[in-house]
């Protein structure tokens, strides 16, 4: 296999020993004669496949036994129509913090279901740090409060779980799921896009505390409803069986590794050598989002000449440094590093930059 070091938003880099397995197992899983793609969803090995999934997901994560885990499809996108057909009705006010691209797809959708509060947002500095909470105007009997604890396009990511007191917290984990601990017990709801640190795209995680199910709108559609989800234990159509199955084998590299405390040791380390190099170019390279939000995940950062944009990425090609334009969005650049990604290639990644800045400084 070649060696690059993708940078990629996602779909993300996957770690290399789960690639290896897949491949190894492609054409006969444990001795059964069929790839995974082949297998009934229903029959005795997948069912096997995606009970061990959940479980080493319950143990990584510490998911307490009143929550149901559940496999769905349609990415995170999917979620901002099922949250609050589920959990909203017509005349409900829902809260949103808007602290991105991503928040903002959330609002606008969920403003086809429901009345919409916007508690807080930092669109006021182009989207460059969380509110302070202090300052948030949340309502006292919202159906939920949603917040997206790391905003993937412009590298900022929420430092603290909000309080939502009574109201139940809803959030979009997809670009920061296991890569630190996470009290589970403080949320109503979790929800997740694979793509980025769990697996391949295709698949969607919702982590869903039982007593907000059941709450459904009746014109609802049957595949949008949680508790049918739930009763069905993600069963109740053909799921992605093949995303599964490697999302399992992430989990388990993930144990392998030490668990979500050791990967957050390894993520602190990957961030603050990218974050530093940024910081001690003298300019050369900036990074917009304030220190205390500034993502673990995507590193966000521009050049002081853009003009020299097109020169750095042809050489970060060139040392193998794969996918680090920033979103059509916002431009400048993006340094995405997910668990899989590894402290060496960070570190190639930080020499390439060092190296760029002084042969045009």
């Amino acid at each position: 296999m070649t060696q690059v070091f993708n940078f990629s938003a996602g779909p993300a880099v996957l770690p290399r020993e789960v690639l290896l397995q897949v491949q190894q197992e492609l054409t006969d899983w444990h001795g059964t004669g069929m790839c995974v793609m082949e297998m009934s969803h229903r029959g005795k090995e997948f069912t096997q496949i995606i009970h061990e999934a959940e479980a080493d997901l319950r143990q990584l994560m510490g998911i307490p036994s009143n929550y149901k885990v559940l496999f769905l499809q349609g990415g995170a996108h999917f979620q901002f129509s099922m949250l609050p057909l589920n959990l909203a009705r017509q005349d409900d006010t829902v809260d949103y913090v808007n602290t991105g691209h991503w928040s903002k797809i959330a609002i606008k959708e969920a403003r086809r279901y429901a009345n919409v509060n916007i508690a807080a947002s930092s669109e006021d500095r182009n989207f460059s740090y969380v509110p302070d909470e202090a300052g948030w105007k949340k309502t006292a009997n919202a159906a939920y409060l949603h917040y997206c604890s790391n905003e993937t396009i412009g590298g900022v990511e929420f430092p603290f779980i909000p309080d939502a007191g009574n109201v139940p917290l809803i959030c979009d984990m997809s670009s920061n799921i296991l890569s630190k601990p996470v009290d589970v017990s403080k949320f109503g709801l979790i929800y997740a896009g694979a793509q980025k640190n769990i697996g391949p795209s295709g698949l969607t995680l919702a982590i869903v505390r039982e007593d907000l199910l059941g709450r459904a709108r009746p014109e609802t559609p049957t595949m949008l409803d949680y508790k049918v989800q739930a009763d069905g234990e993600s069963l109740y159509n053909t799921p992605p069986t093949f995303a599964i199955y490697v999302a399992g084998l992430v989990f388990k590299w993930l144990l392998a590794q030490g668990g979500v405390r050791a990967i957050e040791q390894r993520n602190i380390e990957k961030a603050a050598l990218l974050y530093e190099t940024i910081d001690a170019s003298g300019g050369f390279y900036h990074c917009p989002v304030d220190r205390a939000n500034r993502s673990r995940m995507n590193v966000a950062f521009t050049l002081g000449d853009e003009s020299l944009d097109d020169a750095f990425l042809e050489g970060a090609k060139a040392r193998e440094l794969l996918q680090l334009k920033g979103h059509r969005s916002v431009g400048g650049m993006r340094a995405s590093i997910y668990n899989a990604m590894t402290v060496e290639g960070v570190r190639a990644l930080t020499d390439y930059m060092r190296e760029f800045a002084s042969s045009k400084g």
